[in-house]
């Protein structure tokens, strides 16, 4: 199977012609993609440079040597755990390198990973351990008695086969973090914390200190690497089947848009659970033999010292964080001078941001566009010829149309439809979910296309731009939240008798989240929006948790019944 499209290929309509207008002269039409797992790249990678630095980790360095000898242990342990080719491994916890050598330890392993938010709580990880069939998990302490309360909660038969947790003080300065780097105390208590663990769970020093040796590496390209979970319109989240093909695309993809080499340095600071966090903190440097500065968590003094200190030339953000930097009163002390690319998604980019980066630091914000299902971006704008407010243009091999959402006829140039994509790195499917599989794809001209679910329209010289949402989804932050996820646990409230959530305007974080709520009938007058709000805090990860709440007598109802959020939306807008 071909794993990458020339665009030359692709039919010279003129929306086809109009995305080749301004393809950046230094970049190929389409990629040689390496026919390989993803843990070969760590295998050549510690080759070619077993001492150099890999990792930063608040002043701790790890080299490509110990990295691969790390990820070889850890793997060996997973299969005496009983991990076999094709079982899923879940992974908990913030940035550290342990999260690196635990991704390539499954990988290496043969089994595939299932990053979760450590944002979430007890309630709702148990379904990323019933859901994908989970055999075992690896997660940082602070988060193991969540892993814990919902592995017991689940019966006998879905229950994990071991709990591997690390501290994330394994990874730290022996002699301790350097004071310069200015850690808050509030990260660095954290960061030292040694809770007790869970009954029956292995610490990750002795887990490594075994030294075993693992078994025969036999994944291959097309075998499943990665299950991360994505909500939509109805139901629980959802698994995102991407093999180490779909990944490789975008991990070699990403590196020559952004003109990255061994050479470059670059800030990890997106969540690695996430998919673009993933691809530029633990993917891409691998590939490249890059060193990566991981932040544990985002602190925008923090983040100013460490580009300084460590000359970081590549940083992939959301807008809010630039936003943050520029709002400290430090920030034109920072030296930025190293930073050769900065891109990022999630959000749109202020115009008025986007011009003090330029005339204050000379540096072009290059946005892109892409999905969990599409192992982040399947858009890209050029940094030499980038947009604001733009998702970019269609990245190597990648087709993709702007069709009318109901006949899927293709758009004209400059008008409105849904955006749909076909490229090597496209998922293969939603994970078990046959029904939700025959709603995402729709056959083309011979070709599997996904409807993203996301209303644009194409430019004259091939740029996308997004102008609404089919699927409702609340941006808070570049932190997806599914309004049917919330609402599911809204409905446990002992107060709530009906919940309905939307997007509500924040100027910080673009969007949040609003619950327009039916109180059941024995709370009415007892219980206030705090209430609510304090209840939400206790069961679901604090970026879901609405941040206003709204009493009504009734909501609007179709005549089948059914809750007209697109009405309520409409009105908050």
């Amino acid at each position: 199977m071909r794993l990458s499209q020339s665009i030359a290929e692709i039919p010279t309509s003129p929306q086809r012609l109009a995305q080749r207008s301004h393809w950046p002269k230094r970049l190929p039409l389409e990629l040689a993609i390496p026919q390989t797992s993803l843990w070969f790249n760590l295998e050549v990678a510690a080759a070619r440079f077993p001492d150099k630095v890999a990792t930063v980790y608040c002043g701790q360095t790890k080299t490509y040597a110990e990295l691969r000898d790390e990820a070889l242990a850890l793997a060996a342990w997973l299969q005496q755990a009983g991990v076999e080719a094709g079982d899923r491994v879940a992974l908990f916890m913030q940035n550290c390198p342990q999260f690196l050598v635990a991704f390539y330890a499954v990988n290496r392993a043969n089994a595939v990973m299932v990053p979760v938010n450590p944002m979430n709580l007890a309630e709702e990880f148990g379904h990323y351990i019933s859901n994908p069939q989970t055999k075992v998990v690896i997660c940082s302490a602070d988060l193991a008695p969540i892993v814990a309360a919902a592995n017991q909660a689940l019966p006998e038969a879905q229950r994990l086969k071991a709990l591997l947790v690390t501290r994330y003080a394994d990874a730290l300065p022996p002699a301790g973090v350097d004071a310069e780097l200015g850690l808050p105390p509030a990260m660095l208590q954290w960061l030292n914390a040694d809770p007790a663990l869970p009954a029956g769970a292995t610490r990750w020093l002795d887990a490594l200190a075994a030294s075993l040796q693992p078994g025969p590496h036999q994944a291959g390209s097309n075998d499943l690497a990665l299950l991360p979970y994505t909500s939509g319109t109805t139901g629980l989240p959802k698994g995102c089947m991407h093999s180490n093909a779909t990944l490789m695309a975008n991990t070699c993809g990403s590196s020559q848009w952004g003109s990255a080499s061994a050479e470059s340095t670059s800030l990890a600071v997106v969540p690695m659970f996430h998919i673009t966090g993933f691809l530029y903190g633990v993917l891409s440097p691998v590939y490249l033999g890059m060193t990566v500065v991981i932040m544990p968590r985002w602190d925008r003094e923090l983040a100013g010292r460490l580009i300084s200190r460590y000359r970081v030339t590549h940083w992939t953000c959301i807008p809010t964080m630039i936003i943050d930097l520029f709002g400290s009163p430090n920030y034109k002390s920072f030296d930025l001078s190293s930073l050769i690319y900065l891109s990022g998604g999630g959000a749109a980019m202020p115009f008025a941001v986007a011009e003090r980066l330029q005339q204050e630091f000379g540096l072009t914000f290059a946005e892109g566009y892409g999905l969990t299902e599409t192992a982040a971006p399947s858009h890209a704008n050029p940094p030499e010829r980038a947009k604001l407010q733009c998702l970019g243009m269609p990245i190597f091999g990648v087709d993709s149309r702007v069709v009318d959402p109901l006949t899927l006829e293709e758009m004209p140039i400059g008008e409105v439809g849904e955006i749909i994509t076909q490229g090597p790195m496209v998922f293969h499917g939603y994970w078990r979910a046959p029904e939700a599989n025959a709603a995402a794809f729709v056959e083309i001209e011979g070709k599997r296309f996904f409807r993203t679910g996301d209303l644009g329209r194409m430019d004259e010289e091939g740029y996308f731009f997004i102008t609404d949402r089919l699927k409702r989804m609340i941006n808070a932050s570049g932190f997806k939240v599914w309004p049917s996820e919330v609402e599911l646990l809204l409905y446990k409230c002992p107060a709530v008798q009906e919940a309905c959530i939307i997007a509500a305007k924040d100027a910080y974080r673009g969007e949040t989240v609003k619950a327009v709520i039916v109180l059941r009938s024995e709370a009415k007058g007892k219980v206030v929006a705090d209430d609510i709000i304090d209840w939400a805090r206790g069961h679901m990860a604090a970026y879901k948790v609405p941040r206003l709440i709204e009493f009504v007598d009734s909501l609007p109802k179709s005549g089948a019944g059914k809750v007209m959020w697109r009405l309520l939306q409409e009105r908050e807008a």
